[in-house]
């Protein structure tokens, strides 16, 4: 059983028995598997025009000329003509080994294997040790898992939603995420410039207000539960993200087998 919180912190005459998805044995393997799995699904396939760089007359002219054997454009009286091309060592050639969109990109994973991930991820977030571990910074009284009242949904103030989560007792993780880190190498002139914290993940039953709300607070995460995914509960495939669950999600909980 685990107490229900308010939105003030405190615990409520209201408890709550955990469903036995809490109970799931704690897989990291699989996790990491499902998360590179989902992962990949996000990428878009590649591939060039099979007749790039082919769309010419050029030809050899043969040897015995003393010059290269490559092939050369016909005409005269033109800046291109006798210019190479076709080969991949030409200017507007072919290239040499050009990526395939047949190639395959996506890390399959069988349904069952990734629903015990899900239902792995979801129990290690009740591990003290494993939340920890990963790096949050919590209050030690703070009760794993963390469950409060479905009215936190209706909150439409930012403001509100920190004061909240501070007391609970997630106020040091919070500023765990205020700053931001310049990204080591070539992600910086492509659009990742920065790098951020993962702070706490916010799990709701359905679309709401504090969707927005907490927008606005640096590594804090508000998802739906049907769209609650691998990745979001174990970000870089590392598991045991903190996690605070509204009290009508559980109840929800209880219906996954």
């Amino acid at each position: 059983m685990v107490s229900v919180l308010n939105i003030k912190g405190n615990k409520t005459k209201r408890t709550v028995e955990l469903p036995p998805v809490f109970d799931t044995e704690y897989r990291p393997d699989v996790i990491r598997r499902a998360v590179l799995s989902e992962q990949t699904k996000q990428k878009q396939p590649q591939g060039r025009f099979p007749l790039a760089g082919r769309l010419t007359t050029a030809s050899s002219l043969g040897p015995g000329r003393g010059i290269a054997k490559i092939p050369r454009t016909h005409g005269s009286g033109t800046p291109s003509a006798g210019r190479g091309a076709l080969v991949h060592s030409t200017v507007g050639g072919r290239m040499l080994f050009p990526p395939s969109p047949d190639k395959v990109i996506v890390e399959k994973i069988n349904k069952k294997e990734h629903k015990l991930a899900l239902m792995s991820a979801i129990a290690a977030t009740k591990e003290k040790e494993l939340v920890e571990r990963r790096g949050h910074r919590f209050s030690e009284k703070l009760q794993l898992p963390l469950v409060i009242e479905t009215k936190f949904t209706e909150v439409e103030r930012t403001a509100e939603v920190k004061s909240i989560l501070e007391s609970l007792g997630l106020g040091e993780d919070l500023e765990r995420c205020n700053g931001r880190k310049i990204r080591a190498g070539k992600g910086k002139r492509r659009g990742r410039k920065y790098r951020r914290k993962t702070g706490p993940l916010i799990v709701v039953k359905e679309s709401c207000a504090l969707s927005k709300a907490a927008s606005n607070l640096p590594g804090v995460e508000v998802v739906e539960l049907k769209h609650l995914r691998v990745e979001k509960l174990a970000p870089g495939g590392d598991a045991a993200r903190l996690t605070v669950w509204t009290e009508d999600v559980i109840e929800e909980l209880k219906k996954m087998e």
